[in-house]
């Protein structure tokens, strides 16, 4: 269980604002919003990198600082920053940091990194961005965490990778004790993966939902111009006239019914995204 309770945080001029959250076990959240907004800060705190300046926050039912190094255990991280030592060898490497966790497993990361198709004798100077992100990721399991904080993982990779990466992070959490928090621009892959939603803006929390939540609870809409006029204005968060159809983000009931002119699906996470970004001040979600 992740459980974050009005969480705030400083960082020079930046605030993280009231964050609470509770998620259970056994998910793959997926952490969006514009950059600048707050991603990365939020991962850090989670990693017991910043202190809150206030609020309460429980990972796995433990917290910081008395159980960090328990934490520090079952925690797996894959960031963008270069993490490991340029004229070291991948398997010298993440023996070298391996050593910090108690549960680190050779033979799995040399496992791992035959099937990424890493060799652990080259230096890690000579890996490309994708490569770096492949080996941080094969270090981030090989000492079998229990909860993989992902910080822009897929952007690098190349697209078969892409789709083996997502298939290992459905079959980590597939027996509901693990966990994955993702912060990611590249939502198609949430929208195949993810099973809960975290979207943020200004160093808040604009939203945090289940994605069936999401689906069921909104719809994009498209018609005629003049047709859209028609919708219930108090239901419409977005609408945006287009070159071909207007389209519109709108709250949804089960019970709503639509005329057969309109087009109509629930949302992909970009086109939410789209829409609740452009929506007027003080339109409620």
């Amino acid at each position: 269980m992740i459980k974050l309770d009005k969480i705030r945080k400083l960082i020079g001029t930046f605030h993280l604002r009231d964050i609470s959250l509770e998620i259970p076990e056994g998910y793959i959240i997926g952490l969006v919003g514009a950059n600048g907004c707050g991603k990365t800060s939020l991962l850090h705190v989670l990693m017991g990198l910043y202190k809150p300046d206030s609020g309460e926050m429980e990972l796995m039912g433990m917290r910081y600082p008395e159980d960090e190094a328990k934490l520090h255990d079952s925690i797996g991280v894959v960031l963008q920053e270069r993490l490991y030592e340029d004229y070291m060898t991948l398997q010298e490497n993440a023996a070298y940091y391996g050593r910090f966790y108690s549960n680190y497993d050779e033979v799995y990361l040399l496992q791992m990194l035959e099937s990424y198709g890493l060799d652990p004798k080259k230096k890690y100077k000579g890996l490309s961005k994708g490569e770096e992100l492949k080996f941080q990721f094969a270090c981030a399991l090989a000492h079998h965490p229990k909860f993989l904080i992902l910080d822009e993982p897929t952007g690098n990779f190349d697209p078969d990778f892409r789709d083996e990466f997502l298939g290992a992070l459905k079959n980590f959490i597939a027996d509901g004790e693990h966990t994955v928090i993702l912060a990611t621009h590249l939502t198609d892959d949430l929208d195949k993966i993810a099973d809960y939603l975290i979207y943020m803006e200004k160093g808040s929390i604009l939203t945090a939902m289940d994605i069936e939540e999401l689906r069921s609870k909104y719809r994009i809409v498209a018609g005629e111009d003049y047709r859209m006029k028609l919708l219930p204005e108090q239901r419409i968060i977005h609408i945006e006239k287009g070159e071909f159809a207007t389209k519109a983000l709108i709250r949804h009931r089960q019970i709503d019914t639509y005329d057969a002119s309109y087009t109509v699906s629930a949302p992909t996470i970009e086109e939410f995204m789209y829409f609740v970004t452009k929506r007027s001040k003080g339109v409620e979600l």
